[in-house]
């Protein structure tokens, strides 16, 4: 299917951030060219991003809480390392700093044993629980931050830190998850997809082997699913992974996860197959794909739970949202199907 008229329009988009991720991703421009560098620039300076970054305070601290959704450190990190924010910026080091502290107190380094999800709890705060052979521990904030702090270049010597952990609590059957239910032996989409992205930036970046294996152990729990069908009877797990959204946030759905496979270079895969059809038949008659869905519910500059700084250009099945079409294009160009 032709998608030129499509591009052009995206080319002329006023967000320089869908400019550069049409540029980038979807049509493969380096980074490094004088014309991207100049586009990053751009991006820096722009409302969106000074809007993300608003409550970051003189000493260089974002003021909000490191995990408040959607505004926290994890969240900000994660737009700014989607939307081309220049890597290396170091007035972002005190913002990363906060997060990866967080992600790496001492409570994560200690495990204990729990028998049932009361006592799961009790020492929550002081150490990870660890039930019938499984660590539960929400891994995606150790992955995210080490995807995003990679992905900024504003790493340091903690990113092998954040990679042992998620080595150390990866499950038997390849993901992560923190479900205090004893009986839970199936991990989360959530969490494993973050956890794989974060560890295949890693590996790509140290050379790490234990890293690069951990990630093909993670993506059998997708495929074995074809990214969202039970492996049991081959019903849709749930409707919402079905639909497309940005920004995904800590959630999950069918786009996101063709991106990360895209980034992680597992595009070949027969089994991905019944997810990139299934996204090809969401092109709307005008070349583009929509926002189905969101997870954002406000946008204010006050702090709330849902608020995001920035609008996405909300949902219609009728619109194209920009921030999905760029996406889905860079999807088919790493398959092949653009």
């Amino acid at each position: 299917m032709d998608h030129t008229q499509v591009i052009e329009r995206l080319l002329q988009s006023s967000e320089p951030s869908v400019r550069w991720r049409l540029r980038v991703n979807g049509m493969g421009e380096a980074r490094d060219s004088a014309t991207i560098r100049e586009l990053e620039r751009e991006i820096q300076a722009s409302p969106r991003v000074k809007a993300l970054l608003q409550n970051v305070d003189g000493d260089g601290h974002l003021q909000a809480n490191v995990y408040a959704k959607w505004q926290g450190v994890q969240w900000v990190f994660m737009t700014l390392a989607d939307i081309g924010y220049p890597r290396g910026d170091k007035r972002l080091q005190p913002t990363a700093d906060d997060m990866v502290s967080q992600w790496l107190e001492e409570r994560f380094f200690h495990d204990f044993v729990a028998e049932t999800k009361q006592d799961a709890y009790k020492k929550l705060r002081a150490a990870i629980p660890y039930m019938e052979g499984r660590h539960r521990t929400c891994a995606s904030q150790q992955g995210n931050a080490l995807y995003t702090v990679l992905k900024l270049g504003l790493e340091d010597e903690r990113i092998h830190k954040l990679a042992e952990r998620l080595l150390y609590w990866q499950w038997p059957d390849g993901g992560w998850n923190c479900d205090k239910e004893p009986g839970a032996d199936t991990s989360t989409f959530i969490h494993t997809l973050w956890s794989m992205r974060g560890l295949d930036l890693y590996a790509r970046v140290t050379g790490n082997g234990a890293a690069r294996t951990a990630v093909q152990r993670a993506a059998e729990v997708f495929l074995s699913r074809r990214l969202y069908r039970r492996a049991a009877d081959g019903e849709v797990i749930r409707e919402e992974f079905t639909k497309l959204h940005y920004p995904l946030y800590w959630h999950y759905d069918i786009l996101g996860a063709l991106k990360v496979f895209a980034e992680i270079g597992m595009t070949e895969d027969e089994r991905l197959g019944d997810a990139l059809d299934l996204l090809q038949a969401k092109r709307l008659p005008d070349g583009g794909w929509p926002a189905e869905s969101k997870y954002y519910t406000k946008v204010s500059a006050e702090l709330g739970l849902g608020t995001d700084y920035v609008d996405w250009g909300g949902t219609s099945k009728k619109r194209m949202n920009e921030w999905v079409t760029t996406d889905a294009l860079y999807v088919l160009k790493e398959f092949a199907e653009l």
